[in-house]
């Protein structure tokens, strides 16, 4: 089976974790420090605070604008449920725009139409490795006084313009297993504004400046040296990591060129991808569960990211501070979209195999 994604850590890794062992420093300490570090000058930003997973970095960045009961944001109904369960969390009400097919990301005419009154942070979500579309979302908040707040979980270097993605806001980036770069679980949150990087270290840290010096009211979200120690060889190497994504990507899209209604992804002009899915959609009428079968049974994995809305569950329906609103595109394209292997241990052979797989279903 080819797996849409596959986990490995090499002998350098495990040097890295066996040094955090011997050294008896565990908790955060100098290997957080390290890391962080890297990732701010990988991003070329100010300040990067690591944090326990992605979505306590998404808490953890609404809670340092100081929102208060009834503000709002504007974020995308297509996403990982992280994304709507952190705003909930840190006690805001979420609206959603429409997104865009090109980017699966937030059409900013749809996040305009949405702004109120109670507008706090807009929070566009730069899915599958490709940024949003920045330039009118950034007018847009600074038109409106808003905050931009960053959701980068699967976008770990992609830019926008020249500027890194996390750079723009407030960013908010995850390291679960399955990322381009993993500490196994974790997070990271990126700004270059001092005040707001100083408040998020005291908050991730029971609210502490110094040892039993409180000035908040905190949290332990403290990533510790081993996650750190797992993801900073892969790190040093993240350039070819994204070499080899991008040759998958123009691989399957070469090998996939031509057939009927199928919808390839592709990199738009002034952006770079790093291609963390290779999301297709479905010619309209295909049978999505039978086509995931029928990919597997050629040894082929895949996966569906996401099925339909956030807001379009059970338990998000009643709730007052969920707003609902139309939004086609995000629910057409929630209907119709797989994602294929593109990682960056695949082969040539490999590449054959899935557009074999997908020609064969389709036919």
């Amino acid at each position: 089976m080819i797996p849409i994604s596959t986990v490995v850590f090499g002998p350098e890794v495990e040097e890295r974790v066996l040094q955090v062992v011997r050294s008896g420093v565990v908790a955060q300490g100098p290997v957080v420090a390290e890391f962080e570090q890297a990732f701010a000058e990988l991003l070329g930003v100010r300040h990067a605070v690591a944090v326990n997973n992605g979505t306590t970095a998404l808490v953890a960045a609404i809670q340092v604008l100081d929102l208060q009961p009834g503000d709002e944001v504007i974020t995308t109904p297509f996403t990982f449920i992280a994304t709507l369960n952190a705003i909930l969390e840190a006690g805001a009400t979420v609206r959603f725009g429409d997104i865009r097919p090109e980017d699966f990301a937030l059409d900013p005419a749809s996040v305009r139409a949405q702004i109120t009154d109670r507008t706090r942070v807009i929070m566009p979500v730069h899915l599958y490795g490709q940024s949003a579309d920045m330039a009118p979302l950034v007018e847009l908040a600074h038109e409106h006084d808003l905050a931009i707040v960053e959701d980068a979980a699967q976008a770990h270097g992609a830019t926008y313009g020249g500027t890194s993605v996390g750079g723009f806001g407030i960013g908010c980036f995850s390291f679960y297993a399955t990322k381009n770069l993993t500490t196994g679980e974790g997070g990271i949150i990126t700004t270059n504004d001092d005040a707001i990087a100083e408040k998020l270290r005291i908050m991730r840290n029971q609210g502490m400046r110094a040892r039993y010096e409180y000035v908040m009211a905190g949290h332990n979200y403290r990533m510790t040296d081993l996650q750190a120690a797992l993801v900073l060889p892969a790190l040093a190497g993240y350039g070819e990591q994204l070499e080899k994504r991008r040759a998958h990507a123009a691989g399957l899209t070469q090998r996939l060129s031509g057939i009927e209604g199928l919808v390839l992804p592709r990199q738009l002009e002034g952006r770079e991808h790093v291609w963390h899915q290779y999301t297709v959609l479905l010619p309209v009428g295909v049978d999505r569960q039978g086509f995931v079968d029928a990919l597997a049974a050629d040894g082929v994995g895949s996966g569906i990211y996401y099925p339909k809305p956030v807001y379009d569950y059970d338990t998000y329906r009643a709730r007052p501070d969920v707003i609902r609103s139309e939004t086609p595109i995000a629910d057409e394209i929630a209907a119709r979209c797989v994602s294929l292997p593109v990682h960056q241990h695949l082969n040539d052979g490999d590449l054959d195999t899935i557009a074999d797989a997908v020609r064969r279903t389709l036919r």
